[in-house]
C-alpha cells in the first residue's frame, strides 16, 4: 500500500486506497512525508465527562515573593493564568531555592497541583524533609482538568503589568521547565509525549477569530519568540498535501501532557522519597500557626484568591468535553474555535471562545452539558467534511461504503 493512499484512505475511515494514478497528482509535502491522521469519533454519546477548570491568572505574573505570617516565613508559587504545568519546574525551583536559602530542612508545602507538587519534588532533591497539606489531591485538584499542552505564556501577564525583568524570568522558568519535561519522556505511562498539532481554517492562515464580545481586549504578554529553539516552528501545508478539508492548514510539534499518569507519576515519586501528604484545610493565613515546619511554600493556585484575600487572582474559566480514549488519535486539531487534543486519558473538546478574553473573570466551576455538546458536534462536522474530500479523492469503483 503507498503511503499517500492509506492516508487518504485512513482520513475517510475507508475500506478502499485511492489509485497510483490519482496519488500522482497530489502535491507532496517538501519537508517530508504526512503522518496519519485518524479520525476522532465524535459522537455526543461518547463524552464520559465534562469539567471545569478555573485558572488563577495575575495581570503582574505569578506570584513568587516571600511573606513573613507569624513565625512563619512563607513563599509565594501561585497566579500563573493557563500556563501552570508548563512552568511549574521553573517556577518551583524559583521557590525551592529562596525556600532552602532560609536554612531549614523541614519544609511544608500547601496544595498538591501542579505548583505544589514539583515544589514538593524539588525540595526534596534539594535534599528537604516535606509534608504537603492540602485540602484535595490530584485527580480532584483544579489543575488535573487542565488540557495538558506546553502553553508557557497562555495568559501569563499582562504587557503593561509586569516589570522589566519578568520577560527574562519567564525565559528562565519555561526554559527550566522544558528541559525537566525531557526527562518524562519515554517512561511508563507516557506521562509527557511530543505529539502534532494543526490548526485548520476556511479563512486564512492560523484560523483563530478574535473575541471582542467581552469588552476590550487585554494585552496579554507574548514571548515564545524568546524560546523559538526549543520546539519546531509551524508550517504552512501546501493546498492538496493534507487530508484536512480546509482551505488553509498550519502543522506543528508540541509537548503534551497525560495529566493522569504524570501527576501519579509525581505523587509517587514523591512518596517513594519519604514524602507525605496531609489532607487539611485553611481558611486564613493565621491557620498555618498550627504547622510544626517554620517555612511554608504556598502553591494553592486559584485558591489563593480566597485564602491570601488576594483579589489580583483573576478567574478564567475553561471547559473541556472528554470523549473516549483513541489510541490512534494521538494529534491535536484547533478548528473553529475547538480545541481537539487526544490524550491518553481521554480526548480533549474544548471551546475557548476565539481569544484570550473567552472566560476571563467568570468564576463558575457548573459544567455546561449543553454547550459541551454542541462543541462536539463541530468536531463531528469537521471529520464528517474529511470524509467528503476522501471520497471526493477516490474512483468511484474504489469508493465503497462509509464505516461507523
Amino acid at each position: 500500500m503507498r503511503r499517500r493512499d492509506f492516508l487518504v484512505a485512513a482520513a475517510a475511515g475507508l475500506t478502499a486506497c485511492a489509485t497510483r494514478n490519482r496519488t500522482a497528482s497530489v502535491p507532496q509535502m517538501p519537508f517530508g512525508g504526512f503522518p496519519p491522521i485518524m479520525p476522532v469519533r465524535a459522537e455526543v454519546d461518547r463524552i464520559f465527562r465534562v469539567t471545569v477548570c478555573l485558572r488563577p491568572f495575575r495581570a503582574a505574573g505569578p506570584r513568587l515573593d516571600v511573606e513573613r505570617v507569624g513565625d512563619k516565613t512563607v513563599i509565594h508559587n501561585y497566579g500563573h493564568g493557563g500556563s501552570g504545568w508548563s512552568l511549574s519546574w521553573g517556577s518551583s525551583s524559583i521557590a525551592v531555592e529562596k525556600a532552602m536559602g532560609i536554612g531549614e530542612r523541614n519544609v511544608a508545602v500547601i496544595g498538591c497541583g501542579a505548583l505544589g507538587l514539583t515544589s514538593a519534588t524539588l525540595l526534596q532533591q534539594a535534599g528537604a524533609q516535606v509534608t504537603i497539606y492540602a485540602k484535595e489531591r490530584p485527580p480532584d485538584v483544579r489543575s488535573s482538568r487542565a488540557t495538558g499542552s506546553w502553553t508557557p505564556d497562555s495568559r501569563i501577564a499582562l504587557t503593561n503589568s509586569v516589570s522589566s525583568g519578568f520577560p527574562a524570568l519567564w525565559e528562565k522558568m519555561a526554559r527550566k521547565s522544558f528541559h525537566t519535561y525531557e526527562s518524562y519522556l519515554g517512561l511508563a505511562g507516557n506521562p509527557v509525549e511530543w505529539t502534532d498539532r494543526y490548526t485548520l481554517s476556511d479563512e486564512g492562515p492560523g484560523g483563530v477569530r478574535t473575541n471582542r464580545s467581552q469588552g476590550d481586549v487585554l494585552d496579554f504578554a507574548r514571548y515564545q519568540d524568546r524560546i523559538a529553539d526549543l520546539t519546531p516552528r509551524s508550517k504552512e501545508l501546501p493546498p492538496g498535501a493534507h487530508p484536512f478539508p480546509t482551505r488553509y492548514a498550519t502543522w506543528n510539534t508540541s509537548l503534551m501532557f497525560n495529566i493522569a499518569s504524570y501527576s501519579r507519576q509525581l505523587m509517587n515519586d514523591f512518596l517513594i522519597e519519604g514524602g507525605k501528604i496531609e489532607t487539611t484545610e485553611f481558611h486564613s493565613p493565621s491557620e498555618l500557626s498550627r504547622l510544626t515546619q517554620k517555612v511554608v511554600i504556598n502553591a494553592t493556585g486559584y485558591g489563593s484568591r480566597a485564602l491570601w484575600s488576594d483579589e489580583s487572582i483573576v478567574p478564567v474559566r475553561g471547559q473541556i468535553a472528554w470523549l473516549i480514549p483513541q489510541p490512534e488519535v494521538n494529534y491535536g486539531v484547533i478548528y473553529k474555535n475547538i480545541n481537539i487534543l487526544g490524550r491518553r486519558d481521554g480526548i480533549v473538546v474544548q471551546y475557548f471562545g476565539g481569544g484570550d478574553m473567552y472566560g476571563y473573570n467568570d468564576a463558575d466551576e457548573n459544567p455546561d452539558r449543553q454547550a459541551a455538546e454542541e462543541s462536539v458536534r463541530v468536531v463531528a462536522e469537521l471529520y464528517h467534511r474529511m470524509s467528503e474530500k476522501a471520497s471526493r479523492s477516490l474512483p468511484a469503483s474504489h469508493a465503497g461504503p462509509e464505516r461507523r
